[in-house]
């Protein structure tokens, strides 16, 4: 089970573990269920943990408009054990999407300071 915060601006805060090489930094994410990938960065986080690049994506926007992103490689610690990922470039607040939540439940008490649960469905692989 993995555990965050709801903070002041009613964002549900999880904090992840992100590995690559020996490197690890601690970022505090905002949970974005309209986010489809796996994870975001802002570049001074990426540059810091020398992560590898693995190509470009195209993704669109809330707003209908298409977006190229950097995409790289490390790994997180997600319920616990080292799961590798990829991660999209965006110079904006570290977001946790959809496809790394998959298989999981999501609780999010909606008020300032309540708790954010994620915990593995049960035979879902």
């Amino acid at each position: 089970m993995m555990q965050g915060v709801v903070n002041q601006s009613c964002e549900a805060i999880l904090p992840i573990v992100v590995k690559h090489n020996s490197t690890t930094q601690l970022v505090d994410t905002v949970i974005d269920t309209g986010f489809s990938g796996f994870l975001t960065l802002p570049s001074n986080i990426i540059d810091g943990l020398d992560l590898t690049w693995k190509g470009r994506d195209i993704a669109t926007l809330g707003d209908g408009t298409s977006c190229i992103f950097d995409v790289y490689i490390a790994s997180v610690i997600w319920d616990g054990q080292y799961r590798t990922i990829d991660i999209n470039e965006s110079e904006t607040v570290p977001l946790v999407g959809m496809r790394l939540l998959r298989g999981y439940d999501l609780r999010i008490q909606t008020i300032e300071g309540g708790s954010v649960t994620i915990e593995a469905l049960p035979n879902v692989s």
